[in-house]
This record gives C-alpha cells, sequence and structure tokens, in this order.
C-alpha cells in the first residue's frame, strides 16, 4: 500500500480531531503530502472512523493513483495550498469558536503572543461554495505569510511541516478564537500592537540564542587519546 505511514497517520490525526471538539460528524478533511504524491481523508465518512484503506492517495494534479474511496470534496483547496505553500501538511476543521468568528469579523487580531505561532492576525477567506475552485483561491491569498486562516461561514484550515504540527495550529486556532469570543462577553478585548509582537519576537530571539550557548558550554570536552597525545 502506498503511503502506508501516512495514510495510518490520517486515522490518528482524524481521531484527535473528533476528540478535541475541531470536526463534527463527517465534515472537516486533512491531508499529507510525501513527494509529488498525496494523501487525503474521504468524503462521506466520519474522522474517527476511518482506516488507512480508506484514505486515497493524489498525484498533486489530483488524479487517483490508488484507492478505492472518492477523496474530500475540498481537494481542490489542499492542491492549491500545497501548489503555493511548502507546507506537507493541511488541517481543515469546522470547530465552534472559528466558524463563530469566521461569520462576523474579516481577521482574528493578536489579542494574545501565541498568535505570532500562525504568522500574526488570521485572515478570514471570503465566502465560496465548498470544493470550487472559488474557495480554493480564496483561502490560498489568505494563507500568503501565515500558517492558518479562517474560513468565512464555515471552518478553518492549519498548515504544518508534518500532521502533528498542522494539528496543533488548528488547535491554537481554536483556543484563539474562544479566548476573543469569551473576552468580547466582557468587554472589547484588548490587541497586541506592533511593537508588542516585535518585543516577543525579540525576546523568543534572545532565548534562543542563550539556549544555544548553554549547549555548547555544556557539552562535553572530546576525550584525548589514552597516550595523552
Amino acid at each position: 500500500m502506498r503511503l502506508a505511514e501516512e495514510r495510518e497517520r490520517l486515522c490518528e490525526t482524524g481521531r484527535r480531531m473528533v476528540r478535541d471538539g475541531l470536526v463534527l460528524g463527517t465534515s472537516g478533511n486533512v491531508s499529507v503530502r510525501a513527494g509529488d504524491l498525496v494523501a487525503v481523508t474521504p468524503g462521506g465518512v466520519a474522522l474517527d472512523e476511518l482506516t488507512p484503506a480508506d484514505c486515497p492517495v493524489l498525484d498533486l494534479s489530483g488524479e487517483m493513483v490508488e484507492g478505492s474511496r472518492a477523496p474530500s470534496s475540498e481537494v481542490p483547496m489542499h492542491l492549491a495550498i500545497y501548489e503555493s505553500t511548502g507546507t506537507a501538511a493541511v488541517v481543515h476543521t469546522h470547530s465552534r469558536y472559528a466558524v463563530v468568528v469566521s461569520t462576523t469579523m474579516t481577521e482574528l487580531p493578536p489579542i494574545h503572543y501565541n498568535a505570532l505561532l500562525l504568522g500574526g492576525a488570521v485572515r478570514v477567506a471570503p465566502y465560496a461554495t465548498y470544493g470550487t475552485p472559488e474557495l480554493a483561491a480564496h483561502v490560498r491569498e489568505a494563507l500568503t505569510g501565515r500558517q492558518a486562516a479562517l474560513m468565512q461561514n464555515h471552518g478553518a484550515v492549519a498548515l504544518g511541516g508534518d500532521l502533528t504540527q498542522a494539528l496543533e495550529g488548528a488547535r491554537l486556532l481554536e483556543w484563539l478564537c474562544a479566548v476573543y469570543v469569551q473576552a468580547k462577553m466582557i468587554g472589547e478585548p484588548r490587541v497586541l500592537s506592533e511593537e508588542e509582537l516585535i518585543g516577543v519576537i525579540g525576546r523568543a530571539a534572545l532565548s534562543a540564542r542563550e539556549s544555544a550557548r548553554r549547549s555548547v558550554t555544556t557539552a562535553p570536552a572530546p576525550r584525548g587519546r589514552e597516550d595523552g597525545r
């Protein structure tokens, strides 16, 4: 079976998405790229009921390479994302707070510095019917310079170097949306300024340099030859 390991990971990711409340019923879809092939979840099957054999393998033009089930209707969006980015995995959710924000806003502002992990403010791609080239184009544009996007009156999409990273991006986006919605119940959420975000980036870079320096200074010295030379 082609991409056997990738197809197994699709199933594991699907189960986690259901467990985390990121999808409902047969909604949502996932894909992972390996070279010139893409394994994707099929349409019409609950993500926590998938087997590796259920997940078809396509080439980058969308042609079926292996599998008996029809791929997700959102394949055009997945392939457009792979074409325009260097990502290796795509997770598409219909999570509650992401949908709430997507119906009311044009972008999710950075109210927490962890938004930087997704590239900053998260754009909302304009609405288009699911599975269409129009939706794929809107999402691709919204993802420019970002690791995630919201989809108006629809859901969310997150990218990653692997399925774990893409799923964590989707979970983070849902958390950020939930924080924003719940903050609005109390008052107007305070948005971090560009200066404050730059400060976070600088602090993270400093921490990385300090960690690298500690690794070098604590590394064991090379052992000499037994004869002392």
